[in-house]
């Protein structure tokens, strides 16, 4: 069994697994993001992780934290802070809608991917609420269940 890395979809830079098993998401909204031109070839290249990331709404604007975007080597010189904060762009209808959920107790705003829709680089972020040991020990069986079910499957010739 190969410990290599996992396909993604077309197009997609990063995901974040853990995320679905950390949280239950309630909603997902599709956001821009302003970057830098190396930032821009540096996701091309396909080295992000958003697996500590998180967004945040501070002074009327959603940023995105903690997102490692690697320095592009050739932009030695020009090259930008690998985990600065960046503006997340939305309708300052959908802005409000979310600073009003996320002041609901437990709830955050959390990457799940990062990705590339046409020429311009864009943000899934999902309103999650935390899970407690209980609900993840459950996710665990639920997904070994699964998987035995379509090891029998497998086994017995139907897939």
């Amino acid at each position: 069994m190969s410990k290599g890395k996992r396909k993604m979809a077309s197009g997609d830079v990063a995901t974040n697994r853990q995320a679905a098993f950390r949280f239950d998401f309630l909603d997902t909204l599709e956001c821009g993001i302003v970057l830098r031109g190396s930032e821009v070839k540096s996701l091309r290249v396909g080295t992000a992780q958003i697996k500590d990331g998180y967004a945040a709404v501070s002074g009327g604007e959603l940023w995105l934290h903690n997102v490692h975007i690697p320095p592009y080597g050739p932009a030695s010189r020009e090259n930008h802070q690998p985990e600065r904060p960046r503006k997340l762009l939305l309708k300052a209808r959908e802005l409000e809608k979310l600073q009003l959920q996320v002041k609901e107790k437990g709830l955050t705003l959390v990457p799940t991917r990062l990705y590339f829709k046409g020429p311009r680089a864009k943000v899934e972020i999902a309103l999650g609420r935390g899970k407690n040991a209980y609900d993840k020990r459950e996710s665990i069986k639920k997904r070994d269940q699964e998987r035995e079910t379509q090891r029998a499957l497998r086994d017995a010739g139907y897939a």
